[in-house]
């Protein structure tokens, strides 16, 4: 991807020209255009002042803005505004490299707050300045959270990364000490409680209260749900080995995800119901015998039910929240309810990979067993 320009002039040294038009100094030279076209361009250098009042005064800043392309060091990619270099460029590249799930979103943040306003500044006049107004301009015009606008800066350091890792910009990135404007706080997050979910599953169809239970006590992700396969199920645990996203069946989130959850015994009854002799297989299946769509079956058949019993939905991701919070509630500590949910991070104490479960994992499943069945045995 990376292009190398020798000199706009073949091989001779290029000096530009140096005039005056108002109050400002420009320069006027030659460079390659994305497309390898030669052209001319004009570039204001300086404003006119005490210190700039002859060309040889800002003959020093021309040389050091030629630099790059007498040398050789010039792209012409970088010539490119920041949106086309995302569309034809960025995008292409990290296809492959981030998880679809990141991609979608990335494409869908570019798409509703970034490409219009980058759309006719050049990759290489991108300054640390230009992102700051950037965010405070998305910020002012639209009603987002901190987390959104740190997810838009993120975005848009891998853009000039990559940027520069392709050779294509030199210099420090300029989104680097870019800062989060004020905003809103994230909304709470929810978390089931076994109340709810023994409400929920009360009057729920095999099918469906056999995936909230998988849900709520395993506290698999969503992704996870759907790949998960019958030869998955043995020796009491889940093992967790892939995850499904629309149609892409991926390895897990993290290495850390790769693990087994322990099957407590209301769950190991549910799915010996649901199993009906299957070897393998998805386990939660569509009626074309492919991985049950998860959402559909949250909005066709979950929602109604919890509309008549006045609960709310808050997403799949609920379940896995209630998970660790049922268990801190029965008293487990904060490691073994990190193992239970296979979260990485420099305080992971175990990291189980398809080779068991831990004996403090077992035990604290067992602890929730026993409270699942004393909420089942209250009366509705």
């Amino acid at each position: 991807m990376r292009a190398t320009l020798v000199s706009p002039m073949g091989k001779r040294h290029q000096d530009g020209y140096i005039f005056r038009k108002g109050a400002g100094w420009y320069l006027r030279y030659y460079e390659l255009d994305a497309s390898g076209k030669r052209i001319q361009c004009c570039r204001k250098l300086v404003d006119y002042s005490d210190r700039y009042r002859s060309k040889s005064d800002v003959r020093p800043l021309a040389e050091e803005f030629l630099r790059p392309l007498n040398e050789g060091r010039f792209s012409p990619q970088s010539t490119l505004t920041v949106a086309k270099f995302i569309d034809d460029c960025y995008f292409p590249a990290v296809k492959g490299r981030l998880r679809p799930s990141t991609l979608k979103s990335y494409k869908d943040l570019s798409n509703r707050y970034v490409r219009d306003r980058v759309a006719k500044v050049q990759l290489r006049d991108f300054r640390c300045a230009d992102g700051e107004r950037l965010l405070s301009d998305i910020a002012s015009r639209n009603n987002l959270t901190r987390t959104t606008l740190y997810h838009i800066k993120s975005f848009l350091s891998g853009v000039f990364k990559f940027a520069k890792r392709q050779g294509v910009l030199d210099g420090p990135n300029p989104i680097q000490d870019v800062s989060i404007p004020s905003a809103k706080a994230p909304g709470d997050t929810h978390a089931y409680s076994l109340e709810d979910i023994g409400k929920m599953m009360a009057d729920l169809p095999e099918l469906a209260k056999t995936v909230v239970a998988a849900a709520a006590f395993t506290g698999l992700r969503k992704a996870e749900l759907r790949g998960l396969r019958w030869e998955d199920y043995r020796d009491d645990a889940l093992y967790v080995s892939r995850s499904i996203w629309g149609r892409h069946v991926l390895d897990p989130k993290t290495p850390h995800s790769r693990a087994a959850v322990p099957v407590v015994a209301p769950l190991a009854d549910l799915l010996d119901k649901l199993r009906s002799g299957r070897t393998g297989g998805p386990m939660f299946r569509d009626t074309a015998g492919g991985p049950l769509n998860l959402d559909n079956l949250a909005r066709r058949v979950i929602q109604p039910v919890l509309v008549v019993n006045k609960l709310r939905w808050h997403g799949w991701h609920a379940f896995r929240r209630g998970l660790a919070t049922n268990l801190h509630r029965l008293g487990v500590d904060d490691k073994t309810i990190q193992t239970i949910l296979r979260h990485s991070s420099v305080q992971t104490t175990r990291e189980i990979y398809i080779k068991g479960v831990s004996s403090d994992a077992t035990a604290a499943m067992e602890r929730l067993e026993v409270a699942i069945q004393n909420q089942s045995a209250k009366p509705n």
